[in-house]
């Protein structure tokens, strides 16, 4: 799978749902989005699988610490 895929989540910083965009064009990559609600950046982290398979979204705040 090559592009973007929609997502549906919530946003980290105001917990309301949104519909993100999603770029599976490379294997794992983290970039940042903002939500379409509340304007906050987050940092958008896809993991795929070997198949080329969307397996999981981690979103979270820009300002969080790792």
């Amino acid at each position: 799978m090559y592009g973007l895929i929609e997502y549906d989540s919530y946003c980290p910083c105001c917990g309301e749902a949104i519909s993100l965009m999603v770029d599976v064009s490379v294997e794992q990559s983290t970039y940042t989005e903002d939500c379409s609600v509340c304007c906050q950046p987050i940092l958008v982290n896809p993991t795929l699988g070997s198949d080329g398979e969307l397996q999981s979204v981690q979103l979270r705040r820009e300002d969080e610490i790792d």
